[in-house]
């Protein structure tokens, strides 16, 4: 199992950011399945509204793009709120990250997982806290 952020879920959905380590995170996910913080499902829908305000896709394109996320093996993690002001907060202020990026490194670090993303800033906290990277 591992931790997968919106940015690598993205780049699923976007042709012209799929390479080859993308095709080897979606094959992982379909044997170990994935987990993604609450927020994941809303940071992805803005990905695809900004993707499609830029004409990277159109909206004829969601009906495809939520079937794919739909076969997705991917389980949502909730965290209470007194975590988020908690433990995430503090990873943000630590990381110089958005809470939303917390959220994920906060995820992979409890459940002791890899954590797939091509955020840099996140992948940068990753090695300073010894999370594994994917991707």
């Amino acid at each position: 199992m591992l931790v997968l952020d919106a940015s690598r879920t993205l780049a699923f959905c976007l042709d012209d950011e799929r390479d080859a380590s993308t095709e080897l995170i979606l094959a992982r996910i379909e044997v170990e399945g994935a987990v993604v913080p609450v927020i994941w499902p809303l940071e992805v829908a803005d990905g695809f509204k900004t993707a499609i305000r830029r004409g990277r896709i159109n909206s004829n394109d969601l009906p495809r793009l939520r079937s794919l996320l739909d076969d997705l093996r991917v389980g949502i993690d909730e965290q209470p709120a007194s975590a988020v002001f908690g433990e995430v907060l503090s990873l943000a202020l630590a990381h110089d990250l958005t809470t939303w990026d917390a959220a994920y490194l906060d995820l992979a670090m409890r459940r002791g997982l890899p954590l797939a993303t091509a955020d840099e800033r996140l992948r940068a906290a990753c090695r300073t806290t010894g999370v594994e990277l994917i991707g």
